[in-house]
This record gives C-alpha cells, structure tokens and sequence, in this order.
C-alpha cells in the first residue's frame, strides 16, 4: 500500500477558504505515496487522532510565522498575529508576505511534536522549515531584507522551477548522501529564515551569504526541513524529486 502523508493546509483570508498547490502533492505521488490535505483545526486531540492516521506529514509553505512561537515581538510593519492576514494566498505564492495565521501555527506545531513522538517522518519546505525550527527552540529573521540584507536571491520573480542561487551542502549530512554533490542550484522564495538553529536540529545546507537553508533531527527515522521549494521544481529537478522519494520512502 501507499504511504499516506498528512499535507498541512493552506489558507487564503481573502476568501476565507483551504486551498493547496498541486506541487506537493503531486511531488508526492511521483514518489510513490498518497497526500491527504488535512483541515485547519487547532484542537490537539482532533490534530493527534488525524495524524495517528497517516505515515508522514509535510508541512507546507505559506503564512509568516507569528514570533510569539519563538518569544519575540514583531518588527515594525509586521503582523503580529492578532489578525489571521494571507500572506499571498489569493495569487498562489506561499512565502512573499508579512502576515501570519496564528490557527495555521497551532496546528502545524502539534503536528510537528505528534510525528516527532511517533517518530513519523517529517519533511517541511520553505515556512515548514522555520515552523520545526521555531517550534522547537530556534529563532527567524523575521524580516531579511531588514534584518539581514544580501545580494543573494531570495525573493526570485516567477516562473519558480529555475535556480536562483546555489546551497552548500554539509558534507556527513542526510542529503549530502542522498545528492552526493556539495553544490546544489535552488529556487527561492521567502523573507523569512532560520537564525539560530534549534536544539535538536542540525544544519545540512547554508547559502552564500550564511543563512542556513536545510536541518535535519538526528535520532528520528526522518526529520528534514528545506528552504527553497521541490513542489515548484520536482518535474525538472532530480535533486527535487530525491528529496521527496526519500520523505515518502521513509514513510512506508
């Protein structure tokens, strides 16, 4: 049987509604499983008993993570969580705004612990990687061009199947063995990113200009986090594609 993987919602408040790139799913089927958007609730027993059902969870991309998740006020000009903003659902690029989705924060951080527990494996892309590191003790730059300006290219103008900057890859990590190489091509796009690492995870890809692009948590069956985006370049990457056969065979 396929693995059933549990795709965290998005969610668009001009619309008031769930929506979803076909990416990740679609990623996730060229790998061999079957994803399940699930809905957007914060109830922790009705969160535990949805992922009791499935094999793995992708956290997806989207909103902006409220600071209050890692104990910091918003920059000025930011959200800070009291309205539920879309931070670009309405025109389908996840990761281009300064809003955030409180609900989507519960939710994506009890599932996050629930599969940790289980040891179910995790892949987070883009905000899912700055979710796990938030989640778990770690801090973001809240907003890079302020915070943490570079000439590197992390905010690339459409189409998003095509590189915009290159990741070092940490040699002895999890996808150094999976891609051999230690250079890979990546797109990008985000504002936000992992600044201190969280205990418990450990870097596996920084860009040029030091900002750490790729974790992963030793001791779990798989827990791995990426900044850029597979479900945009899956169908012409095959490092993309590597990435989710090794998510959905770990969930099997």
């Amino acid at each position: 049987m396929k693995p059933v993987i549990a795709v965290m919602p998005l969610w668009d408040d001009d619309r008031q509604s769930l929506w979803m790139l076909p990416g990740y799913l679609d990623g996730i089927a060229e790998a061999g499983g079957t994803g399940v958007m699930l809905p957007l609730i914060t109830d922790s027993d009705a969160v535990a008993q949805l992922i009791s059902l499935c094999d793995g969870v992708l956290l997806t991309g989207g909103h902006d993570i409220s600071p209050s998740l890692y104990g910091q006020e918003s920059l000025a000009g930011l959200s800070d969580g009291s309205e539920d903003s879309s931070d670009g659902g309405s025109n389908g690029n996840p990761g281009s705004g300064l809003e955030t989705c409180p609900a989507r924060d519960r939710m994506d951080a009890t599932a996050l612990r629930l599969a940790l527990r289980e040891d179910k494996p995790v892949l987070g892309i883009c905000r899912g990687i700055q979710l796990m590191n938030a989640a778990l003790g770690g801090t973001l730059w809240q907003d890079l061009p302020t915070q943490h300006p570079s000439d590197v290219d992390h905010h690339m103008a459409p189409p998003y199947d095509r590189v915009a900057h290159e990741v070092r890859i940490l040699p002895g990590t999890p996808l150094h063995e999976l891609l051999g190489q230690d250079l890979l091509g990546v797109n990008s796009y985000h504002h936000q990113a992992v600044r201190d690492v969280a205990p418990g995870l450990v870097p596996m890809a920084v860009s040029t200009d030091g900002l750490v692009e790729a974790v992963y948590a030793p001791g779990q069956r798989f827990c791995w986090g990426v900044q850029w985006h597979p479900e945009f370049s899956f169908r012409t990457d095959a490092s993309s594609r590597a990435i989710f056969r090794a998510f959905v065979n770990a969930c099997r």
